[in-house]
Order: C-alpha cells, then sequence, then structure tokens
C-alpha cells in the first residue's frame, strides 16, 4: 500500500463520483488515499475511461530519489519531462489569444 493523491481539472461528474468510491475528496477535485499497486492501476484505468474533456494528474509514494512518481492525463501547461532519470516538470508557454 502506498499514498495515492488525485488532482483533477474540468472533468465530468461521473468521474468524480467514480474517485469517491476509492479515494477521499479532501478539496474539490483533489483525492487522496493508500491503495495498492493493483488498485492503483485500476483507478487509472476508470480514468482513462471517463476524463474527458479534461485534465489529471495522479502522484504516488515509491521508493526512488523523489519519494514519488506521477503520471498525467490531458491537455495541460505542465509538461513531464525526465532529466538525468528524474521526473521534472516543465512549463509551456501561454498562448496568444
Amino acid at each position: 500500500m502506498s499514498l495515492l493523491m488525485v488532482v483533477t481539472e474540468n472533468v465530468p461528474p461521473r468521474l468524480r463520483g467514480r474517485l469517491a468510491i476509492w479515494l477521499l475528496e479532501v478539496r474539490a477535485g483533489v483525492y487522496v488515499g493508500d491503495l495498492s499497486r493493483k488498485s492503483r492501476e485500476m483507478v487509472w484505468q476508470q480514468i482513462v475511461r471517463l476524463y474527458e474533456p479534461g485534465n489529471v494528474v495522479m502522484a504516488w509514494a515509491s521508493n526512488n530519489e523523489s519519494g514519488f512518481e506521477f503520471q498525467t492525463l490531458g491537455e495541460n501547461r505542465r509538461l513531464p519531462v525526465e532529466m538525468d532519470g528524474i521526473r521534472l516538470v516543465s512549463f509551456s508557454p501561454f498562448e496568444n489569444q
């Protein structure tokens, strides 16, 4: 079991309800829980199936240099990048409107 956090933006209510089955919603769109790897993967499958048109980031405790891992889904200015074996976050520039 390991600590898991999911943050959602602009996702359908059906996904928010589904996440609330397994995780505690501590703020609007922010979910936390203590799940096994298998359960975490099952939650991610549900997110992939139901997230549109929003975006999601899932982070969990891990035994690596940073102490956590994460994955993202959907469009967002924050993009995961890998540098020297560590995952970091890069910001894409604002688009001119």
